[in-house]
């Protein structure tokens, strides 16, 4: 693909690469909610228009989540000390283990009978599918620029 100026090079700004990021982990979101719904009885989405609004809120919650951890483990990651390592890890283990409740309890504030999560379990086999699956994207994405690069 050729740039506009007739180039090979193709400058994405950091505005849209976060643009393109949302849009791909969210539209991955919803094929994994919907999945989870053809496939798992406990959960259950009454619409495809509330999958999309349930893959877009979890989106915002687990972003949240991995922003707070994130700043969590940044407090204590200077830190000296096996006190201080321990009550780092047990603070993002928490925050991770419990961000599961705050997740499922959002999401039946918000659509209430409309989206069943199931339960405990299932939730975090959503989740990990989620985190798994975008990551798996932003791999490839990275990839496909560095075997560009590469051919150059």
């Amino acid at each position: 693909m050729s740039g506009l100026d007739g180039s090979d090079e193709i400058t994405i700004t950091r505005a849209q690469a976060w643009f393109v990021s949302w849009v791909s982990e969210v539209l991955l979101d919803i094929v994994v909610l919907n999945l989870f719904v053809e496939y798992i009885h406990t959960i259950v989405i009454d619409s495809f228009a509330i999958s999309v609004l349930t893959a877009l809120l979890m989106k915002l919650a687990i972003d949240a989540v991995k922003g707070l951890e994130h700043r969590v483990a940044s407090y204590f990651r200077p830190k000296q000390g096996l006190v201080w390592r321990a009550l780092g890890l047990i603070s993002v283990f928490s925050i991770l283990f419990l961000s599961k409740f705050v997740i499922l309890e959002l999401v039946n504030v918000v659509f209430g009978d409309h989206v069943q999560l199931g339960h405990f379990i299932e939730i975090v086999a959503i989740i990990l599918t989620m985190l798994v699956g975008n990551a798996s994207l932003q791999f490839v994405f990275r990839r496909l620029g560095h075997h560009d690069a590469m051919e150059r």
